[in-house]
């Protein structure tokens, strides 16, 4: 289990009568980006949640470098696996402040924060604005700046570009491209861009109805997937895929 970021092994997760996720079976290798798609209520984002004790299921086991997750210290966890959301939280206070955000919390400090702020594609110059005051991919930038403080291994991405317009969507794009290709983090990233996640996977985990359907080469998934469910869903969602 050593040589994968994250392996989910007979993954169910029950919430009163409601199942979520049906005895999911998958693995992220180490350094690869994997796009988790799939219609709305699949399971997508629920399966994300697993990998740093969001939640924990009820049954199988989610291993993390193959340690189960709930061997894990928590803080020690969600160090390693970090995740940005789709609409980014902004701390009161500067750009500086935010960015610095999680390493205060562990009573440690940021020693570079405009090279950080470089890294994710924005003006040190912004260091000392509010906030607040940024506009929407500004913001998911600094989210990401700020998670990648904390220098985490993988990444959990839930539809982080989906809030922005075309150009803010494709300039965070790229900048966590950029961040994967300098770093070699290993990515599990959520959407519902299928353009997006031809530009963006090295895998596909096509899930419906709580149950990982298909894992397959990106590319093969797209020309040729192997499932009726993920065959209406390229169908259905053709009209939609509009970003190139």
């Amino acid at each position: 289990m050593d040589m994968h970021a994250i392996e989910f092994v007979d993954v169910s997760l029950r919430v009163g009568e409601d199942t979520l996720l049906r005895k999911v079976d998958g693995r992220v290798p180490k350094g690869r980006i994997v796009a988790l798609i799939g219609p709305s209520g699949s399971g997508k984002s629920t399966l994300l949640s697993m990998c740093n004790l969001m939640r924990t299921p009820t049954s199988g086991e989610v291993y993390v470098e193959g340690r189960e997750v709930r061997t894990w210290p928590v803080r020690e966890l969600r160090q390693k696996v970090a995740m940005v959301f789709q609409s980014p939280t902004m701390f009161p206070g500067t750009v500086a402040d935010n960015l610095s955000f999680g390493l205060r919390l562990h009573g440690l400090s940021l020693s570079n924060p405009a090279e950080l702020l470089e890294d994710v594609g924005l003006d040190p110059s912004l260091l000392d604005k509010r906030a607040e005051d940024l506009s929407g991919g500004q913001k998911q930038r600094v989210a990401l700046g700020r998670t990648l403080a904390m220098q985490p291994e993988i990444l959990l991405l839930d539809e982080v570009t989906s809030a922005l317009d075309v150009h803010a969507k494709l300039e965070v794009e790229r900048t966590i491209l950029s961040l994967h290709e300098s770093r070699g983090t290993s990515m599990l990233w959520v959407t519902h861009d299928l353009a997006q996640a031809r530009r963006i996977a090295d895998i596909i985990f096509f899930m419906d109805a709580g149950e990982l359907v298909e894992v397959r080469d990106a590319a093969a998934f797209f020309n040729e997937p192997q499932s009726a469910p993920a065959r209406r869903f390229l169908e259905t969602m053709r009209e939609g895929d509009e970003v190139q």
